[in-house]
């Protein structure tokens, strides 16, 4: 490599880096298959469609990074250790309930 030539070293950094992340994308993506938290269709997917990206081939990146989100969100949240919209809706439902049995309660007595 010339080490004069900084355009060839940052090519050279920059394939490096894009192997790096498709090695650990690789690997993460495996691990949700094995832990069944990831159908391997999915994982597939998922894999294709970030290589693309980092390859400049998908002009609709941020469209299919959206559909690979929505498909494993619920996946992402629990590895964040965040709640989805469903259980923040579901929390939100039995405290309503239990606010209205209190009410009823204490009118009551």
């Amino acid at each position: 490599m010339d080490t004069a030539n900084p355009l060839q070293q940052l090519l050279l950094r920059g394939l490096g880096t894009t192997t790096l992340v498709a090695d650990r994308l690789r690997y993460v993506t495996q691990e949700w298959v094995s832990s069944g938290r990831l159908d391997s269709s999915h994982a597939s997917a998922l894999v294709d469609d970030v290589l693309k990206a980092l390859r400049g081939e998908t002009p609709e990146l941020e469209q299919q990074m959206g559909r690979s989100l929505e498909r494993n969100r619920d996946h992402i949240l629990q590895d964040l250790g965040l709640a989805s919209q469903r259980e923040v809706d579901e929390l939100r439902g039995r405290i309503d309930r239990l606010e209205q049995q209190l009410r009823q309660k204490e009118r009551e007595e």
